[in-house]
């Protein structure tokens, strides 16, 4: 026996034949050459033999009662379960048409009675042979695929980093300069204020004491409008101090975002989280050119300090609403649409001691087709320059991997979408794993 015969010997091999004679003599042949065998005398028994167990070869006859071998051969090429196993028929039919049938049917090989010993074995070693390298070809693919997706999922992973750690740089550092700076700007307005009434107050009494001023004074007095200023200076006083306060709730936004200078997992209030990522975001809730100002809803829930990754989550919470954000936008050019844009963020603590934050907006909705893909690395709907597709990638590491939390979401095209994270109250054990930074 050769090398090439040997290495098929465990191979199992299905014998369709309404003939005892044939059957017996095809499965004394085989079994001597160290094959296993199994037998069928009619086309339902041996469908529901090969769908049972799946053969690795099936020696099939064509004029059988009841159900005649193309009959089983198509059967078995429409069940997706048995379409990839190898046919021989094995008939005494030698007209070319008969062959031609059964290869449109999808048989592999065709022997005529009566046949050679040596042909019906070669040919079967050959199929065996042919088998055995397209199995090895289909896990070699399927290797080379995992290995993409791995490939694909840490490039993903290096470019989101160093993204994050930059834009985490970024925030820091503008929020250190612009607590300088504001702070000069805040912390004089209570004395510019008093100032300035002070000075008022002296020109009241100048007024009063001398009601009759030089036509110097008088032509000066008209070209400034003192009794405007008067007014308006407190206005003006009162407009910095909230435009300060303003630029302070950003730039603590920017600190509690970045957490660059924190511990890695540490007890946090994930609303501010929430909140910081918002007041990011105003920009885009409130652009200017808009007709319509998308509406924000929280219904927060009473929640414990979470450990966890801080400064991860917070890039979490701040992907999720701007994919709201986003998908909002694509609703708003639909013609004829008058919904108010809204955003939803509901927040709970269940009784597994998980906590459970939803976002929800009334947008476009996730079409059927791209669902799978969502969470796929570098997948977007968006333009060239819109959009990475790691921000929903990024998300499920952090919540998954991370935080062995939970990352899911409802979705019905044309009325929105909802994400739900669910991460514990403490982490108890750091994911070594997880990479995603």
């Amino acid at each position: 026996m050769n090398g090439n015969l040997a290495t098929s010997l465990a191979a199992d091999i299905m014998i369709v034949d309404d003939t005892p004679d044939n059957i017996r003599f095809l499965s004394t042949l085989l079994q001597e050459q160290g094959y296993n065998v199994r037998k069928a005398i009619n086309g339902k028994m041996a469908l529901t033999a090969i769908r049972t167990v799946l053969p690795d070869l099936v020696l099939l006859d064509i004029n059988m009662p009841m159900m005649n071998g193309y009959e089983v051969c198509q059967e078995l090429k429409r069940d997706e379960k048995t379409k990839s196993v190898p046919i021989i028929f094995i008939s005494a039919l030698d007209d070319v048409t008969d062959k031609v049938k059964a290869f449109h049917l999808g048989c592999v090989d065709y022997i005529t009675k009566p046949f050679q010993i040596e042909e019906v074995l070669a040919r079967i070693e050959n199929q065996l042979t042919i088998k055995n390298l397209q199995n090895k070809l289909r896990s070699q693919n399927t290797e080379l695929q995992n290995a993409l997706e791995e490939l694909k999922t840490a490039q993903a992973q290096i470019i989101q980093k160093e993204k994050m750690l930059s834009l985490s740089q970024l925030a820091a550092g503008m929020a250190h300069e612009v607590n300088n700076s504001i702070g000069f700007i805040a912390g004089n307005i209570d004395f510019a204020r008093q100032y300035v009434q002070d000075l008022l107050e002296l020109i009241n009494i100048y007024q009063q004491e001398y009601p009759q001023p030089t036509p110097t004074v008088q032509t000066a007095l008209a070209d400034i409008d003192l009794e405007f200023i008067a007014k308006d200076v407190k206005k003006v006083l009162n407009s910095m101090q909230t435009g300060a306060e303003r630029i302070s709730t950003i730039n603590l936004a920017l600190r509690i975002f970045s957490r660059l200078n924190e511990s890695d997992v540490k007890p946090v209030n994930l609303h501010q989280g929430i909140d910081s990522a918002l007041v990011l975001l105003q920009q885009r809730l409130r652009q200017e050119e808009r007709n319509r100002e998308i509406k924000v809803e929280k219904n927060y829930g009473k929640l414990p300090v979470i450990t966890c990754y801080a400064s991860l989550m917070n890039q979490v919470f701040f992907n999720l609403l701007n994919n709201a954000i986003d998908a909002l936008e694509a609703k708003w050019e639909t013609a004829g649409d008058t919904s108010t844009p809204t955003i939803l963020i509901i927040t709970e603590l269940t009784d597994r001691q998980t906590v459970i934050v939803k976002i929800k907006d009334n947008g476009t909705g996730i079409p059927e087709n791209i669902r799978q893909q969502l969470f796929n690395p570098f997948f977007t709907t968006k333009p060239v320059g819109k959009g990475s597709g790691l921000g929903l990638l990024t998300s499920y590491q952090i919540v998954v991997e991370k935080h062995q939390g939970n990352l899911t979401y409802q979705s019905i095209l044309g009325e929105g979408t909802e994400f739900i994270l669910e991460i514990p109250v403490s982490l108890k054990k750091i994911s070594d794993k997880a990479t995603v930074e």
